[in-house]
């Protein structure tokens, strides 16, 4: 019965997906009188590459009451100031996109109008001397920002580079705790009422059945849950973000972990570089019509810092997410609600994401159309900015010769993301649309970056004698750099407070 009050949540699928939402939802459900579960198989491995993350993660973890230096050590984790770009702009090029945001207001007005006003007039500044995060990056400095700190510390942002299968242990401990039943078990059926297209229950190899009332599927790319159903069609986005094939290898951690995050570009796609205490994670995200899945294991393996320490992870991958996220009684979360590359670390927001919106819309019966509906709009919009932001990437180059690169430079794009650009490009207006995740930092620094930074400036800037400007930005790359040198070493604020216990690998290789 559709109408039914739900008062039992089943989970198809544990790894990040499924311990991030049963450790959420798990604080409010006993309390709820709502019964939860998650069915895995420890058979089925997981893809477990996605290892850095972004600030709105510090967040989750302390809606959890999770003890920040605890989750550190117990998923082998660093800290993440940003994100250092290399030859994406063009060859032998790099830039850096920090977290938090750059400079200080003037007259009520962004900073960066009067950076842009300032570098027209010959000024050759860049916006990292405005950047604690960037400054802190380079010189490998990291401190937590504290409210006894001051209001320049306090600026500094950061997320975390972690290990996503030790996560997924740490949140199952918490979920556990909180009344979590685990269910070992492959699921063979799913088991659908005739006439409502509802999931009753999860048929197991071991003939068990899993009844519930709210179904969650966080079974990764296979999507067991609703692939295939009505509503769970694929929207796919490969026109515009045309990299499908990642391969992945950890390798020994050589000298102190940097508190970034690396994207290294290649002839057909990127590597990614992300430093942990115990190893460090690689992988390379290509397009196969531009290049054999040899090649780019090669290319990976040529370009690691140290030994390897596990044989090479194949992946295969579609760009685009679900038509519907929540279909009848079913939520996907996580890679069986869609998949964007991680090219800005925004895979596990969005299972995030998603456990939070399941939250707020959470249903009282198991028909809730309304709830339903405004969850896959919330959601849709979600990827729809994130994917607009990638995409900048690949159209924001100058880079020339590689087929690859020729022809996502050359696309057309979609006409939020023409809009946008437009008006950063003319004269670095910025406008967030809705809740969007990146805002004016993120934007500024890919399109300046990449060479599409603004060609003009709001001329309220002009307010401001040209004098009085260079004073002003003067005195901000002198607070912010004299900030950043007194600062620890991010090894020793690791060292002092949260280093995990060395960990021995043995390699498959």
């Amino acid at each position: 019965m559709t109408d039914r009050v739900v008062r039992k949540i089943v989970i198809a699928g544990g790894g990040t997906a499924g311990w991030m939402t049963a450790a959420a939802l798990s604080k409010f459900t006993g309390r709820a009188g709502i019964e939860l579960c998650l069915v895995e198989s420890e058979a089925i491995g997981t893809v477990g590459v996605g290892e850095a993350t972004i600030p709105p993660i510090s967040g989750f973890n302390a809606q959890l009451g999770i003890d920040e230096n605890e989750f550190v050590r117990a998923t082998q984790a660093t800290y993440k100031l940003g994100i250092e770009f290399v030859d994406w702009g063009g060859l032998n090029e790099r830039y850096f996109h920090p977290f938090g945001t750059y400079g200080f207001e003037l007259e009520g007005i962004n900073f960066h109008q009067f950076w842009t006003k300032a570098r027209l007039n010959g000024e050759h500044h860049s916006l990292d001397e405005y950047s604690l995060n960037a400054l802190c990056a380079y010189q490998g400095k990291f401190i937590r920002p504290e409210p006894d700190h001051g209001a320049v510390v306090g600026r500094l942002a950061y997320a975390f580079h972690f290990d996503a299968g030790l996560y997924a242990a740490f949140l199952r401990q918490i979920a556990e705790i909180n009344g979590v039943k685990r269910i070992e078990g492959k699921i063979e059926k799913v088991v659908r009422g005739s006439e409502s297209g509802f999931v009753d229950a999860l048929m197991l190899e071991s003939d068990r059945r899993i009844e519930g009332d709210l179904f969650i599927d966080c079974t990764g790319f296979r999507s067991l849950l609703t692939k295939g159903e009505a509503g769970g069609q694929f929207v796919d986005w490969a026109h515009w973000l045309p990299a499908n094939r990642a391969v992945a290898v950890p390798c020994e951690r050589i000298g102190d972990p940097q508190p970034f995050t690396r994207s290294t570009a290649r002839s057909a796609g990127w590597q990614w570089r992300i430093p942990l205490q115990h190893r460090t994670g690689n992988g390379h995200v290509y397009c196969d019509e531009f290049m054999s899945a040899d090649e780019a294991e090669t290319i990976l393996l040529d370009n690691l810092d140290g030994k390897p320490l596990a044989g090479a992870n194949h992946l295969r991958f579609r760009t685009g997410h679900r038509e519907h996220f929540w279909v009848g009684n079913c939520v996907s979360i996580g890679l069986s609600a869609g998949f964007l590359e991680p090219l800005e670390s925004t895979s596990i927001h969005l299972i995030q994401s998603g456990i939070a919106k399941l939250i707020s819309l959470f249903p009282r019966k198991v028909n809730s159309p309304r709830e339903q509906n405004e969850y896959n709009r919330l959601m849709r919009d979600d990827f729809e900015h994130i994917r607009d932001f990638l995409i900048l990437h690949y159209k924001a180059t100058k880079r020339a010769g590689d087929p690859f690169w020729d022809c996502v430079r050359e696309m057309e794009v979609p006409d939020s993301l023409t809009q946008k650009m437009a008006l950063l490009r003319e004269s670095g207006r910025f406008f967030k649309y809705d809740a969007e995740l990146f805002d004016l930092t993120s934007w500024l620094a890919v399109a300046e970056g990449q060479g599409w930074g603004p060609e003009g400036y709001n001329p309220m800037a002009d307010a401001l004698s040209d004098k009085n400007l260079g004073q002003s930005l003067g005195n901000m790359r002198g607070v912010l750099a004299k900030t950043a040198a007194a600062l620890p070493t991010h090894q020793a604020f690791i060292k002092r407070y949260c280093k995990a216990p060395p960990v021995a690998f043995e390699s498959t290789r």
